[in-house]
């Protein structure tokens, strides 16, 4: 009970306030070397509850694809932002994930009237709706967490199709993540388009093409 209080403590503020429709926003694939960042916005019913549901990283695969499903069905409202590695390494990550957060809020936005968002960490000043920026809020907030599971199951569906493209990578196992296998495997076969050029050790990589 206590662990179901602490995360719906924002949540319970506003609906003292008289909002009911909080947005939960948070962001996946800030670290990676490949492929795009990806935010989800999410609204869940009044008083909402979800056993087990916390930040994404904390759950195991099929823990995520399990809560995917069920917040897919109960959401009032869902919206996904992609922002790509072109993007990213034209305006840099963090103006990025920015561009995706609120590219997401407007998706869903359109399919029910935010009163008030939610944010993991990052404050997103152009945002004419009320918001508030938690520290850790995937873990605090029900409804970030909800967003955090939605936007993790979509990006991981993305790299795992870019797998099948090209398997030496391990992109289905690392999500493009800096492990040893993605990093060797850039050293032997080199990089392709999807990776963010402005990153290392990719662009350590290029300088060395550059100069030979």
């Amino acid at each position: 009970m206590q662990n179901i209080i602490d995360n719906q403590k924002y949540e319970q503020e506003l609906y003292s306030e008289g909002i009911t429709y909080i947005a939960g926003v948070d962001e996946v694939g800030r670290g990676p070397l490949v492929g795009p960042v990806v935010t989800a916005c999410v609204v869940l019913p009044k008083n909402y509850i979800l056993e087990g549901l916390t930040d994404s990283k904390k759950l195991t695969k099929k823990q995520r694809e399990k809560f995917f499903d069920i917040i897919t069905r109960d959401a009032l409202g869902i919206g996904i932002g992609i922002k790509s590695e072109k993007v990213i390494d034209n305006v840099n990550i963090y103006e990025a994930t920015k561009l995706a957060m609120y590219d997401a809020i407007e998706e869903c936005n359109k399919k029910i009237k935010i009163e008030h968002v939610l944010i993991d960490a990052m404050r997103l000043e152009k945002l004419s709706i009320p918001s508030t920026s938690i520290i850790k809020g995937d873990l605090k907030s029900i409804t970030i967490s909800a967003a955090s599971v939605i936007a993790k199951v979509t990006r991981d569906r993305m790299m795992e199709e870019l797998d099948k493209i090209y398997p030496v990578y391990g992109f289905k196992n690392n999500a493009g993540y800096p492990t040893k296998k993605h990093i060797d495997a850039i050293k032997k076969y080199g990089i392709i388009n999807e990776h963010r050029k402005t990153f290392k050790p990719v662009c350590f990589y290029l300088e060395k093409m550059y100069i030979k």
